[in-house]
């Protein structure tokens, strides 16, 4: 038996009852301490989306931004350092009826990829929001004292080794050739 998934920052809409104009969605302490477990992230302090809605029959486009304020662990270092978001947010609900039978082959355009299905009346805004803003986090995030943490560890390197000075190495044989 599968468990039922727990949105960190639900925010259910009603296509019925869309907001005329823009509006912030601000994430609580809780739901901001919830979605750093969830990132896997040492905190976040801030999270808002300021957003606007645009129907388009059934088809509902969110446009806007997140802004946030997290604390990211270093991949260097290990030491935790804060990081600003602003990210731009542009997607678009479709109802499930819009979309092709499971088992038809579809090729998908770039402006497809931002849709998002919703059956019934309501669809989650908090939840794809909160996936946008995992896209924005840089699992791989340096801190200011990655490059400390480098030469204390032995990882700095000389720039000459490794698989990109090979790939250049055969980049320069290439073109001594043409």
């Amino acid at each position: 038996m599968s468990q039922a998934f727990d949105p960190e920052w639900s925010r259910v809409i009603d296509v019925r009852h869309l907001p005329a104009g823009p509006i912030d969605i601000v994430a609580s302490p809780d739901e901001c301490r919830r979605l750093a477990a969830r990132f896997e992230i040492a905190a976040i302090d801030r999270l808002v989306a300021h957003i606007a809605f645009a129907p388009d029959g059934g088809r509902i486009g969110v446009t806007g931004r997140i802004v946030a304020a997290i604390v990211q662990t270093c991949a260097i270092s290990g030491e935790d350092f804060p990081v600003a978001i602003d990210e731009p947010v542009d997607l678009r609900f479709v109802p499930l009826r819009d979309l092709p039978p499971p088992d038809e082959e579809v090729e998908l355009s770039a402006e497809a990829c931002d849709e998002i299905e919703y059956d019934g009346l309501t669809f989650d805004l908090g939840e794809a929001l909160a996936q946008t803003l995992a896209l924005a986090i840089d699992p791989f995030a340096e801190g200011p004292d990655a490059d400390r943490a480098r030469k204390e560890h032995g990882l700095a390197g000389d720039g000459a080794s490794g698989a990109f000075a090979a790939l250049a190495a055969l980049r320069t044989r290439d073109e001594n050739h043409d």
